[in-house]
């Protein structure tokens, strides 16, 4: 199974297209978003499990410049 969750970035001004065209290049982020609102980007982020993900948050995304602060929502998937 497949961990996947949702990233809610805030980003420094004049920082947003720096920003994006760096998280576009890490593999294991399936969209990155640009967004109006209090965020200023919305990734899609998969991993083996969510210890995996929260490494690549901390190991990847977190030392782009520019990156001010992130919140990560993991996707609960209910069974049918």
């Amino acid at each position: 199974m497949v961990a996947t969750a949702y990233v809610l970035i805030t980003v420094g001004h004049g920082m947003a297209r720096k920003v994006y065209d760096k998280l576009s290049k890490i593999p294991s982020i399936t969209h990155v978003n640009a967004v109006t609102g209090p965020y200023d980007m919305i990734l899609t982020i998969q991993g083996s499990d969510f210890n995996t993900i929260g490494n690549l948050i901390i190991n990847k995304i977190h030392p782009i410049e520019g990156i001010e602060r992130t919140i990560t929502c993991n996707v609960i998937e209910f069974e049918q």
